[in-house]
């Protein structure tokens, strides 16, 4: 007896008949098909059987169907780009939606390389530097009037030279004395730390901060013996040769402050007038 060779969804007899195969379990066409084939997203119809299916991004499409949703041209076998649903060959993507270049206005094609900068675009070949005409591609660049630099040219046609170091001041850097400075080198000239936005002040010409200034130049208060800078609106009263701050002029024995008072000395201390009336 004849083994049975049925369509195993409906299971009518296949002898004799096209089937196909699907995870080993043989289908009669229409079985197959209304319960495997694709829709086509083109004319909503199955794709059946007899027929190739493309497919893209979980989307499927008959052969014939697969075109460029503009200029209707096929896409079989051809590069194309995909902007909101719909799929375009790539000359009407790129007159449609793809970037001009800055420099020579062409259109910027799908899948060439582009250098962009604030909005703008370029192809790779046209992105170069205003002054040697030498692409600048990954490289570091500096814009000045709408023109792009490679950092060589620009320190050579624009950059200032730090007076310290002789080298070029790309960005930020300190002006002093109407000379320019990196901020790096803008140091003090006692213990070399940076002075960039810290306060400072000089002596013959040489910048220093307030710690090193006072160390070295300031004079000493009679009563703590801690420099007085007078800098920044410092008070400090000065009295035969001798200095104090406001706050360390005071009577040596009961503390009043002195500060705008009289007051009597008893060698090298300064004394209130009721604490000096025995003297």
């Amino acid at each position: 007896m004849t083994e049975r060779f049925d369509c195993h969804y409906c299971k009518e007899s296949l002898f004799g008949k096209k089937y196909i195969l699907k995870e080993e379990n043989p289908y009669c066409v229409k079985c197959y098909e209304s319960l495997y084939s694709n829709t086509c997203e083109e004319c909503k119809k199955p794709i059946g059987a007899d027929y190739k299916d493309l497919s893209y991004k979980d989307r499927h499409w008959h052969e014939t169907c697969f075109h460029c949703f503009q200029c209707k041209n096929s896409l079989v076998d051809k590069p194309f780009a995909a902007k909101e649903e719909h799929l375009l060959c790539t000359e009407c993507y790129s007159n449609e939606y793809s970037s001009k270049c800055n420099e020579c206005k062409k259109t910027i094609m799908p899948g060439t390389r582009k250098m962009e900068y604030k909005g703008n675009s370029w192809h790779e070949t046209c992105f170069i530097c205003h002054r040697c005409q030498q692409p600048i591609g990954t490289k570091s660049f500096i814009p000045k009037d709408n023109q792009n630099f490679c950092v060589p040219c620009y320190e050579k046609q624009f950059a200032m030279q730090c007076v310290q170091c002789k080298k070029a001041i790309t960005t930020g850097g300190v002006t002093y004395r109407e000379q320019p400075w990196h901020k790096e080198c803008f140091v003090c000239t006692g213990c070399k730390k940076q002075l960039s936005g810290q306060r400072f002040t000089s002596r013959d010409e040489f910048a220093y901060c307030l710690s090193c200034f006072c160390n070295l130049y300031a004079k000493k208060c009679a009563g703590c013996t801690n420099p007085i800078s007078g800098l920044g609106g410092t008070k400090y009263i000065s009295f035969e040769e001798r200095q104090w701050h406001n706050d360390c002029f005071n009577c040596k024995k009961c503390s009043l402050s002195l500060v705008g008072r009289g007051f009597l000395t008893e060698r090298d201390d300064i004394l209130c007038p009721e604490c000096g009336k025995d003297i």
